[in-house]
């Protein structure tokens, strides 16, 4: 009997050293240890439901703010950025100066570069585009239709994806950071020198 509560002991200090180690807070435990680990898992895709080398969506159209319409379809054979965004957005305008000056850099090299607006009425996004100061254009996406091709509905704007002259996605952004974007710039600038 001796025995067998000697070792009942011992499991429970060998449990309690488990549930006190540094990685877990007092608060946390065991399943917390687990939880924590399928997150990262979870975001690998950062909420895209593309992924590198896949063909790119194209069953739809690109309705832009002046009332001209394009499609990737019509579009290939050129590199294609397209910007997911929206005026709420505040990571949206941090990048947006940096896009119009790739776009200023590019436009003229075979690269179109559409920014896509989410599920917002056309007078918004026309002045969007003005308090902006860009010159690239921006589509309307009504009901995160576009949006949704690539992502999940629920998950954020600011993402870019560059789709190369073949309909090929070739990079995927999320959110702003410097060093993707200069990343995804060094993308662009390699299609550019092979149009």
């Amino acid at each position: 009997m001796k025995l067998v509560l000697n070792s009942l002991v011992a499991i429970n200090l060998s449990l309690f050293a488990v549930l006190a180690t540094p990685s877990m807070s007092k608060a946390q435990g065991p399943a917390a240890a687990v939880s924590n680990a399928k997150p990262a898992a979870a975001d690998e895709d950062r909420g895209y439901l593309v992924k590198v080398g896949d063909q790119a969506p194209d069953d739809f159209e690109l309705v832009l703010q002046d009332g001209k319409k394009t499609s990737l379809k019509a579009l290939r054979g050129k590199t294609v950025v397209l910007q997911f965004t929206a005026s709420w957005c505040s990571v949206c305008r941090k990048e947006m100066p940096h896009l119009e000056e790739l776009w200023q850099t590019y436009k003229d090299k075979n690269v179109v570069l559409i920014g896509v607006d989410r599920d917002e009425p056309l007078e918004k996004v026309k002045q969007f585009h003005k308090d902006m100061k860009i010159t690239y254009p921006i589509a309307l996406d009504p009901g995160a239709d576009i949006f949704g091709r690539f992502a999940h509905k629920k998950s954020g704007v600011t993402r870019n994806v560059v789709i190369d002259p073949t309909g090929k996605i070739v990079y995927l952004t999320r959110l702003y950071d410097e060093k993707e974007f200069a990343d995804m710039v060094k993308v662009i600038d390699g299609l550019a020198k092979k149009s």
